[in-house]
Formats: structure tokens, C-alpha cells, sequence
């Protein structure tokens, strides 16, 4: 490689439950740097997931919630010969947490719930659950790399 590595920046763990992956998940939450707003926001979907479901943590089913939604595979296009083919890959480490970051926001953007807060509390709730709609993002994705499994041998 002729240019060296990029430096990865140090995300600092949130103040509430002192977690790195809570910080992720409210940057990618926030809009026009407003991250205070980001952190209530969440926070509010934590009380909420609470209130509902009094006998589990709300941490605990938002990490369940990003765990049944991280993808495994994932499908790239690549152009061979004047056919492009949708070749399944393994998704890293990182980008396997950062998709199902962002198919948790946008599906909780979508929905018809009053505020923000609770409509990020009804998708971990959904999703910890194994339904919803980022849930079906993720087996979408999957079922479209079995079916493209035929042109695995093309991967890069």
C-alpha cells in the first residue's frame, strides 16, 4: 500500500451506562452535531423500553436488538466481463455493527410512533424480538447472498 493506514479515533464510553457501543449508536443517531439531543433521545427509549417491558433491562434488549439485526454476509456488485454480479462476502467486524446501527435508525425514523424516542424504543423492542422492519433488512440481505451463492468464486 503506498499510503499508510488511517489512525482509528478513540470513541469515549457514554456517561450513563459507560459504554462505547451507546456512544456509536447515538453518533450515528445525531443530526447537525447536536449530540446532547442524540443522547436524550436515547435515553428516553431506554426509560420507555423499560416502562414496557418491566422485568428486562432496557440496555439489555438494545443490545439483543443490534445483535439479532448485525448481519453476517452482504452482497457487492462486480462488473465481470459485461455482466454484473452480486458476489456474497463476509462483512467486517466493524461495518457488521455499523449496519445494524444505521438499518436501527432509519426503520425507527420511518415509523408512525409520536416522537423519536419512541419510536427507537418500539424497534429495539421489535427487533430484540426478532421482528421489525430492520430485522427484515438483515434476513433480506441474507437471503439474497444464499441465492447469489453461485458466484461466490468471483470474490476479490
Amino acid at each position: 500500500m503506498r499510503r499508510k493506514k488511517a489512525k482509528k479515533i478513540e470513541i469515549l464510553p457514554d456517561p450513563k451506562f459507560n459504554d462505547v457501543q451507546v456512544t456509536k449508536f447515538v453518533n450515528n443517531l445525531m443530526l447537525d452535531g447536536k449530540k446532547n439531543t442524540s443522547f436524550r433521545i436515547f435515553y428516553d427509549a431506554i426509560d420507555i423500553v423499560e416502562q414496557k417491558l418491566e422485568d428486562e433491562k432496557g440496555l439489555d434488549v438494545f443490545k439483543k436488538a443490534i445483535e439479532n439485526i448485525t448481519p453476517s454476509v452482504e452482497v457487492r456488485s462486480r462488473r465481470v466481463g459485461g455482466a454484473t454480479f452480486q458476489i456474497p462476502t463476509p462483512v467486517r467486524e466493524g461495518r457488521k455493527q455499523s449496519l445494524a446501527m444505521k438499518w436501527m435508525i432509519s426503520f425507527s425514523r420511518k415509523r408512525n410512533e409520536k416522537t423519536m424516542a419512541q419510536r427507537l424504543a418500539n424497534e429495539f423492542i421489535a427487533a430484540s424480538k426478532e421482528e421489525g422492519g430492520a430485522y427484515k433488512k438483515k434476513e433480506d440481505t441474507l437471503r439474497m447472498a444464499e441465492a447469489n451463492k453461485a458466484f461466490s468464486h468471483f470474490r476479490f
